[in-house]
Order: structure tokens, then C-alpha cells, then sequence
């Protein structure tokens, strides 16, 4: 069977939450984190300015900026450092080793367990409530993680590293979590696709067993591409338009920058009747005026983080009538104009 072709997704931006849960471990080992905030691009007064986000790039380098700054992947917030170029030595070990994913996760988890202090995870399936399903289980009880953000990460990298091997997203039945509902929980829908549960027993990820079988299709050269990009690669989202939000999103994201389309351009294109489209975009919780401002504001985000586009040509290109209108846009989205985004503002 043909592997569904994935698409590149509209730029998505992260919440400034996770720019702060990031620099915690920096900031609990007394770095300053005002170079590695330049080095990522981050306007240091963003982190005060609760609606504030930031483009996946600038997000990727303070990652790496963070990993430097320690020589830790887990960033200060596990209970021993783990060298920079662990996970790259665990990929080397999977992808040269293993015939199919089950494989590959369960050799994963061999590796990690041989660090003191390494995250620890187990694959289980198909027994008592799995039925047909395996699941992805995390135990990371040994993490001073107050934010919940080792337990973010540690889920999203285990997740698109198995769909990067296979070559296919892998669609999430559910993702359990332990601990409580955090006040970004809704951004979880875009890390994760699936149902979230918070306060279960575990934290894990549920998908359908029979993926386990297919194959390792990745080799030595698309593992130096893969690592030469991380973690941007390992953070980013790849949408296969499976809900009518995502298809939504990815078609508006097509449209740019030739023109903003209305409800029923989207709606004809997706052979449903507008009213259709309204009913199914509200049982998955959201509107098509909500994911037009999020796609908005995340290219804004993006073009601005450049340097390069002007302010006039970000509000034409997104649809505005004039300037002012995607000031005030951008403000209600952000909670800031947007030359505070841009560099050396």
C-alpha cells in the first residue's frame, strides 16, 4: 500500500509558555538568558506578554541554544544532564538496526535505559483495555518538571521520530497525561491531534498496534538530513488533513499569498455545502473565523521574525484592507503591535 503523501503545513507558531518552560533549567543553573534569547531572536520582553508566540524557528534555536548553554537534552530539568549528542547516537542505533517499528522503539528504550537519570519508556500491547491498540508508555516521575514541559516533549519527539522512521504520521487514538489540565491545554490539539485525557494513571501515547509492523524505511543518509535540521524536524507538525479543521487550515494555507478565501470557497472545494462545513469545523470545537485568525497570526508571526517583509506587505498579503486593521488584528491575537516582533525592535 502507497504511503499517504504528507504536505508541508502552514507555519504554526508556539505559545511564549513554552519559550519560559524552556529557559527553565537555564535560569534554575544560573545562566543568563538574555544571550540565549538573542541567539533564538526572542525579544526578551515577550516573555511577559501572555498572549505572545513565536515563530518554530526562533523556538528550535532557543532549544539548541538552551542544549549548548548546559550540554543537556533534557535542558536542566532532569535529575542528571544528558549529553548533547545522545539522541543522535539513539537514532544511529535504531535506524541501522531495526527491521520494523516495534523494533525500533523497543531498542530506543534498551538505549535510553542505560543513562542514570535517562527517560524511561516502555511499548505495551493489545491487553485488557488496548484491545487492538499498543501503546507508548512514559514513566518520568524522576523529572523536576513543574510546567509539564519534559512530558510535552518527551511525548511529541517519541511521536514524530516513529512517524519520521516509517515515513508516515502516526494517528494517536488518545494521549493520556498524569498530570492535571494545564492552562495551554488547548494548544495540545495542535502538538498532539488526537483526544487528550489529564490525572490518568499514565502518561501515554495510544495508536493502532498494526503500525508496529511496518517498516523501517529511513537509511544513513536521510538520518544526517534529519539531525542536521533538529529539532526542527523533531518539533514540527506534518498535517494529512484528517479532521475538517486541518483541511480547512491546510487549504488556506495554500491560498497564500494570491488571496484569503471565504467559508464557501473552502467549503466548495471540499465538495460540502457551507453550512456542512460550519457544523462539522463545531463539533471539533473551533470555527473557520478562528482557524483563518490562528493561520493569520502565525504568518505574521513567521514573516515578521524575518526581518525581511515589510509590515504593509504581511496585511496584504493576509488578507487586511489596509495596515491599521492588522494592527489591531494583531494586537487582539498577541497582545503586542507588531514591531515588537521584529528584529532589533
Amino acid at each position: 500500500m502507497a504511503t499517504p503523501p504528507a504536505y508541508s503545513a502552514p507555519t504554526r507558531s508556539v505559545a511564549i509558555h513554552h519559550v519560559r518552560a524552556a529557559l527553565r533549567g537555564a535560569e534554575r543553573h544560573g545562566v543568563d538568558i538574555t544571550p540565549l534569547l538573542e541567539q533564538a531572536a526572542v525579544p526578551p520582553e515577550l516573555l511577559d506578554v501572555p498572549l505572545a508566540r513565536v515563530s518554530p524557528q526562533q523556538f528550535a534555536r532557543l532549544t539548541k541554544a538552551v542544549w549548548q548553554a548546559l550540554d543537556d537534552e533534557f535542558q536542566g530539568l532532569g535529575p542528571q544532564p544528558l549529553k548533547v549528542g545522545t539522541f543522535a547516537m539513539m537514532c544511529h542505533a535504531v535506524v541501522h538496526c531495526s527491521p520494523d517499528l516495534r523494533t525500533a522503539i523497543n531498542r530506543s528504550s534498551t538505549f535510553y535505559g542505560l543513562f542514570p537519570g535517562g527517560p524511561r519508556f516502555q511499548l505495551e500491547e493489545g491487553a485488557g483495555e488496548l484491545g487492538q491498540q499498543a501503546a507508548l508508555v512514559f514513566d518520568l516521575t524522576a523529572f523536576d518538571d513543574p510546567d509539564h514541559y519534559l512530558a510535552e516533549s518527551a511525548t511529541v519527539v517519541a511521536h514524530r521520530f516513529a512517524g519520521w522512521l516509517i515515513h508516515r504520521r502516526i494517528p494517536l487514538t488518545r494521549v493520556e497525561f498524569s498530570h492535571p489540565a494545564p492552562p495551554h491545554a488547548l494548544e495540545y490539539d495542535l502538538l498532539y491531534g488526537a483526544p487528550c485525557t489529564f490525572r490518568a494513571p499514565r502518561t501515554a501515547l495510544v495508536f493502532d498496534r498494526t503500525l508496529l509492523e511496518l517498516p523501517v524505511l529511513q537509511d544513513e543518509s536521510g538520518l544526517h538530513a534529519f539531525l542536521r535540521r533538529a529539532p526542527g524536524d523533531v518539533l514540527a507538525r506534518l498535517d494529512y488533513g484528517s479532521t475538517a479543521a486541518a483541511q480547512v487550515r491546510r487549504l488556506l494555507g495554500q491560498s497564500l499569498p494570491d488571496r484569503m478565501p471565504d467559508p464557501e470557497d473552502i467549503a466548495a472545494r471540499l465538495a460540502v455545502s457551507a453550512q456542512t462545513l460550519r457544523r462539522r469545523l463545531a463539533a471539533e470545537g473551533t470555527s473557520f473565523q478562528r482557524i483563518r485568525d490562528q493561520l493569520r497570526r502565525d504568518e505574521a508571526i513567521a514573516a515578521l521574525a524575518t526581518g525581511t517583509v515589510s509590515i504593509e506587505d504581511i496585511s496584504r498579503r493576509l488578507g487586511f484592507s489596509e495596515p491599521s486593521a492588522f494592527h489591531r488584528a494583531f494586537k487582539r491575537w498577541t497582545g503586542s503591535a507588531p514591531r515588537s516582533y521584529q528584529p532589533g525592535d
